[in-house]
């Protein structure tokens, strides 16, 4: 081997060891049906701000929520969300599948206390539904975050695209509250 040839591969060997190691976040689809069954709270929120943070050697994104309408539980009329992820100076970390939210921004969210304080979004990018206004009808519509989010199907096996994508608002309602009330019965 010249000494050229191993100096190449021991320099691709170098930048092989040094890439930390990439973690994959798998999500399997849920339903309208079991989001409202893990969620403890479900409400129309309107985003106050975000602010990221270190919290032992990791980025945390902190949310801070109005709650426009609750649906389900007994929420509080201000939240605060942490999910993972975000930017703090120059570091950002990514976590696919994890939320973002703008100040202004209308969502409805189905929610898990959190072990630490607060609360979390269940599911991530499955049990967050955007709220906009459609442009031809000027009437609200509701899109799945993970809509345009590849998740796993176990029952098929494989990975697809779907989820609920500009719903208008009354039938996302429909199935909701039929969700929540189906939920509701099972822990009677």
């Amino acid at each position: 081997m010249t000494m050229r040839r191993e100096l190449t591969l021991l320099a691709a060997l170098s930048l092989f060891l040094a890439v930390p190691a990439i973690r994959a976040t798998t999500l399997a689809r849920l339903s309208l049906d079991q989001l409202a069954g893990a969620a403890d709270g479900v409400a129309r929120v309107r985003c106050a701000g975000a602010e990221s943070r270190w919290e032992e050697g990791s980025i945390w994104t902190i949310t801070t929520f109005d709650i426009v309408q609750s649906m389900k539980g007994d929420l509080p009329t201000r939240i605060v969300v942490r999910l993972p992820g975000g930017k703090v100076g120059a570091f950002t970390t990514t976590v696919e599948g994890a939320p973002r939210f703008s100040g202004g921004e209308e969502a409805i969210v189905f929610l898990e206390r959190s072990r630490t304080e607060g609360y979390s979004v269940a599911g991530w990018v499955e049990g967050t539904f955007r709220i906009a206004l459609d442009a031809s009808t000027h009437r609200e519509i509701v899109t799945q975050d993970s809509s345009s989010f590849a998740l796993f199907d176990a029952a098929t096996r494989t990975f697809r695209t779907e989820g609920i994508r500009k719903m208008p608002m009354e039938n996302f309602r429909a199935r909701l509250d039929t969700a929540i009330a189906k939920a509701q019965e099972k822990t009677r």
